[in-house]
């Protein structure tokens, strides 16, 4: 079967086993992230332990990343990845057993999501460097990669909805206990791959290899240019789910579901920007969309703060989602198209620690300024930072066109991304 152009990486056997096992594990995923905020906030009704636990998830991404870099180039990425699945499912069942007791609180809750975060900070830099692997054909890259985020925000599109009536009929421990079981498809489509082994690589200390991955980034200002962007957009950009549930209880009067629509309403911007991205064929004008992206959600959450309307604001969280997958992809997909593949794995874990590292640095800075300025001015002022950043990045397009060019046309894309 000849899968269409939007779809084209499907025609590979290991991503199509990837991609099934991730539409299954990923609306876990987004469930529990979910429940988990509601929780914390159920239980304080703290602006700032929304961004604590934020913080808390996401912080060891920033400081493991590159050691997941390095062990993604130094072995089997394969077994890594199921060895994160594993330990995925098992904090999940963890998280479920002590809400299901009554035995959770702010303390387990925070100490859980730090657990997942250093999971997280070995998986994620691996998972990026594998899936080039699962396509067959060099050219395919660029549609995985869009198809990994249209279902990445399908599920964010599902999870958070499902989550919602969940909590509100069973409660958390029943999102919880999903997430669990949602872990078994990735681990069974993991096994059931054919993988060829990596071949051997000269192994050298952690230290001058993490050392020699930087150099090689930051050297190159395609790859620097991107990196930066991603990460101060990432900072500043990216924290407003941790705030959605003081919007859907103080803003808006709502409950656990109206927190579920606003989770999802990102979604359904991101999967349409997937789709949009599936549909492309090279790199050419991707430096363009990066932009563009980012001042699309920079317009978006800038509105959204200034909203009282629950279907403005849902409305302008779908553009913030549209914008913020056009930028996150479009850099993703250059990334993996101009780096070398000895490098990869470090380059994604910078890649990795640009975007999830400043993230928990980012949520303590929001929590904060929501709680001396309010939630929808702390939105106001991070939306309209996206989009000044994103036009910097716009600016600097000429100068990483030139430097991209001798690169393009030695992997025989005669188009740089424009």
């Amino acid at each position: 079967m000849a899968w269409p152009r939007a779809l084209v990486a499907l025609n590979s056997r290991n991503y199509r086993l990837f991609f099934a096992g991730q539409i299954v594990s990923l609306i876990g995923t987004w469930m529990t992230s979910t429940a988990s905020l509601w929780l914390i906030y159920h239980l304080s009704s703290s602006a700032f332990l929304l961004g604590v636990i934020g913080f808390a998830s996401q912080v060891p991404i920033a400081f493991l990343s590159p050691l997941g870099g390095i062990l993604a180039d130094r072995f089997d990425r394969l077994t890594l990845l199921k060895l994160t699945q594993i330990l995925s499912a098992a904090q999940s069942f963890t998280m479920a057993a002590l809400a299901y007791w009554g035995w959770m609180n702010e303390s387990w809750l925070i100490g859980l999501s730090l657990v997942q975060g250093i999971v997280n900070g070995i998986d994620m830099p691996v998972r990026q460097s594998l899936v080039v692997s699962f396509v067959e054909k060099r050219e395919h890259v660029g549609n995985s990669i869009a198809l990994n985020s249209a279902v990445f925000n399908l599920a964010r599109l599902i999870g958070p909805a499902l989550a919602g009536f969940i909590i509100v009929y069973v409660g958390a421990a029943g999102c919880y206990l999903v997430d669990g079981i949602s872990y078994f498809a990735v681990i069974i489509s993991l096994y059931v791959m054919r993988v060829d082994a990596p071949p051997p690589r000269e192994r050298r200390h952690p230290l001058t290899e993490m050392r020699e991955g930087f150099n090689y980034a930051w050297g190159f200002h395609p790859i620097r240019a991107i990196l930066v962007t991603s990460g101060l957009i990432s900072f500043v950009g990216f924290s407003y789910a941790i705030l959605m549930p003081l919007f859907a209880k103080d803003v808006f009067r709502g409950d656990a579901r109206t927190l579920g629509c606003l989770m999802a309403a990102t979604g359904v911007g991101a999967v349409i920007a997937g789709g949009y991205l599936s549909m492309r064929t090279s790199i050419k004008g991707l430096g363009n969309v990066i932009a563009t992206g980012g001042m699309i959600m920079g317009i978006g959450l800038m509105s959204f703060g200034f909203s009282r309307s629950l279907p403005l604001s849902l409305l302008f969280l779908m553009i913030a989602g549209f914008g913020a997958v056009l930028m996150m992809a479009g850099s993703n997909t250059v990334l993996q198209a101009i780096v070398e593949e000895d490098k990869r794995g470090r380059v994604m874990a910078l890649f990795t620690m640009a975007v999830m590292g400043s993230m928990p640095f980012g949520n303590l800075l929001i929590g904060w300024i929501a709680k001396v300025l309010t939630a929808p001015i702390a939105l106001s002022i991070s939306g309209a930072v996206v989009f000044i950043v994103a036009v910097s990045f716009f600016r600097q397009l000429p100068k990483i066109r030139e430097a991209a060019r001798p690169l393009m046309s030695k992997l025989g894309l005669l188009e740089i991304p424009s």
